[in-house]
């Protein structure tokens, strides 16, 4: 197994992440706590609202604030900000202060719903909220020592762990949005208390089994999207209780809920070494991503179950990708990572990463997807927040926590699963080794990295060969390297003695791609997408013509790629040839036996995640292509 680099270890000097990372803190974090602060989020901890008041608490809004503080702690940890510090730890006591003596901290089941607590797992969000806010004690404690937060998290913990398991006259339930079992596997590596990592176990083995909590749990009552549940098609598929999650082998249902449920799967199966489990997350991880994801790397076809339909449904126009299902998929591919050093998995974090993630966010950092499609005919555009605001949240804690997701170790390797400019310090056969890289990527595939070290050691260096690269050079200490022999499960091994001052050079040439789709993805049949390294590319009408489906691309039309620092923050954008559709022999006809002629165009394309930055107008990812 590995064990991924803390992001406190990481600096990340990049061009193309620290402008983001950046934003983040300056921009997104603050925008973030001051709409909690202004729609009640916060102030609802006080416990004074009251039946017949105006602005009820929700049942999401504990998560929402506990994400906020998540990204906050990890921010400090890296740039350290006395304000921020004083509004983070001014958040924790009031949060302290809602909590019940018996360690119950809940604002909807407190002060809208007393005497309700634990009645409607399928739909209330309850376990949910209680998850997030122990992730938000766990990077609080870690960002900054203080158990402020940890330790009321951990009563907190303590007191679900009194209500929930197999014991006499405990419940036998389960939360119907999955996240507390991927949280109580993080207090438990912060904690060491084997409780938390056993009522995680309890909570996934528990789901699906019958008789099924849920139905009987809705005998009597109705719960709080009983109406919205009417309209699917499948509850049990919805929340993926509907087997038992090691007999599972397809993705089902509410996509951000799978991602998270998949997460703890795989953290689960590390720590207990559960083949079961991990044959059950490799079956589903080949499902989804052979047959349901996005070339983006988003996930979840519609958003009427805000979730999958069936194998090959991506649609482009009426796509939903939810912002974070696409989060839930980086994480689940890190926990995968660590559990094997297979390439396919840091490919798809990176995929997800550069392309459906951080469209997400605006590039100024105050205006949000939730979901994100690939084609729009003008109206699509982001939203300052939401009323259901879990997608700002964690896009902020992501990316105040990237750092975390660039490298890996084992007791006698050192792995680079990404590529971003900075440094990395690991501790290895009790000497501190650091990691230089210096890069210009994703723009372009050279890559340096110089390796500092006290004392001459023999130790593994892993690196990854993208799935993209179909070509690539390697250089130690100015003498190359031959790959071919040393490349396992996408990534290339060298074991040396390494001494100070040692350099890495790896070339991954980067040539701009065409690409297509299996040809029973009937939304994307004579049409093609362009990639360069890691970035998908769109085109928008800005850059091109109003109505976007009348270009196609000519088989034999070049395509090059031009970096231009003054586009959308400095961008590598991709001119070439194409063709328009010509309509000026149309006027008054809707219908006619001659064919639309085309004429010469050249198109410009952006990076998908860019989009939707400047003038409202079309965008779409797939293009028509020329058949012949």
């Amino acid at each position: 197994m590995l064990k991924p680099v803390s992001f406190t270890k990481v600096v990340i000097d990049d061009a193309f992440w620290s402008p983001r990372i950046k934003v983040n803190r300056e921009q997104t974090i603050p925008h973030q706590y001051q709409q909690c602060k202004e729609t009640g989020r916060i102030d609802a901890f006080k416990l004074n609202w009251k039946p017949g008041m105006d602005n009820e608490p929700h049942i999401f809004w504990d998560s929402d604030v506990a994400k906020w503080l998540e990204a906050a702690s990890y921010s400090l940890a890296t740039h350290p900000d006395p304000e921020l510090d004083r509004l983070v730890d001014e958040v924790i006591t009031l949060i302290a202060s809602a909590q019940q003596p018996d360690g119950y901290l809940n604002i909807y089941f407190t002060v809208v719903k007393p005497g309700e607590r634990w009645t409607d797992l399928r739909d209330a969000h309850e376990l949910y909220c209680a998850g997030h806010l122990i992730e938000a004690g766990v990077a609080h404690y870690e960002a900054t020592k203080k158990r402020t937060l940890l330790d009321v998290v951990c009563r907190y913990a303590d007191h679900i762990d009194s209500v929930f398991g197999l014991e006499e006259g405990k419940r036998r339930g389960y939360c119907g949005h999955q996240e507390i079992e991927l949280a109580l596997v993080k207090l438990y590596r912060i904690t060491g208390e084997k409780r938390y990592l056993k009522l995680s176990q309890f909570f996934i083995d528990e789901r699906g089994q019958e008789p099924h909590y849920f139905t009987q749990e809705k005998v009597d009552r109705k719960g709080f999207f009983d109406e919205f549940m009417k309209y699917l098609d499948n509850i049990k598929e919805y929340n993926q209780s509907h087997k038992p999650v090691r007999e599972q082998s397809k993705v089902v249902g509410h996509s951000v809920r799978a991602m998270y449920m998949y997460s703890a799967m795989a953290d689960l199966a590390g720590e207990f070494g559960d083949e079961s489990l991990l044959k059950a997350c490799e079956r589903l991880w080949n499902h989804l991503h052979t047959k349901n994801m996005f070339i983006t790397g988003g996930i979840g076809s519609t958003g009427k179950n805000e979730g999958f339909t069936y194998d090959y449904d991506l649609p482009n126009e009426t796509s939903y990708a939810e912002t974070c299902a696409a989060i839930g998929l980086v994480y689940w591919n890190q926990r995968m990572l660590q559990l094997e050093c297979d390439g396919k998995y840091a490919d798809a974090m990176e995929r997800a990463l550069y392309n459906g993630v951080i469209s997400g966010v605006s590039l100024d950092g105050k205006k949000f997807f939730y979901a994100n499609p690939l084609a729009s005919i003008g109206d699509r555009h982001r939203k300052e927040w939401f009323g259901c605001a879990c997608c700002p949240p964690n896009l902020a804690r992501l990316l105040a926590s990237l750092g975390g997701y660039v490298y890996s170790q084992t007791a006698d390797d050192l792995v680079v699963h990404l590529y971003v400019q900075g440094e990395a310090k690991f501790d290895l056969h009790g000497q501190q080794i650091i990691f230089k890289q210096k890069t210009e990527y994703p723009w372009n595939g050279s890559i340096a990295i110089k390796i500092n070290l006290d004392k001459p050691d023999i130790f593994g260096v892993k690196l990854r060969i993208p799935d993209w690269c179909k070509r690539a050079k390697l250089i130690v200490n100015n003498e190359e390297i031959e790959i071919a022999g040393k490349l396992e499960k996408g990534y290339v091994r060298i074991e040396r003695e390494w001494k100070n001052n040692d350099s890495i050079e790896l070339e991954l040439y980067m040539p701009i791609e065409r690409m297509y789709s299996h040809p029973n993805v009937r939304q994307n049949a004579n049409h093609v997408a362009i990639q360069k390294g890691p970035i998908v590319y769109c085109l928008e009408s800005i850059d091109n013509v109003d109505s976007l489906h009348k270009l196609s691309l000519t088989k034999e039309g070049i395509l090059t790629s031009i970096y231009d620092e003054t586009l959308l923050g400095g961008v590598v954008k991709i001119v070439g040839g194409a063709e328009l559709a010509d309509d000026l022999k149309w006027e008054d006809k809707l219908y006619s036996t001659d064919k639309p002629r085309n004429k010469p165009f050249q198109i410009t394309a952006i990076p998908y995640y860019a989009w939707d930055n400047r003038e409202p107008g079309q965008m779409r990812v797939w293009i028509q292509e020329e058949v012949k």
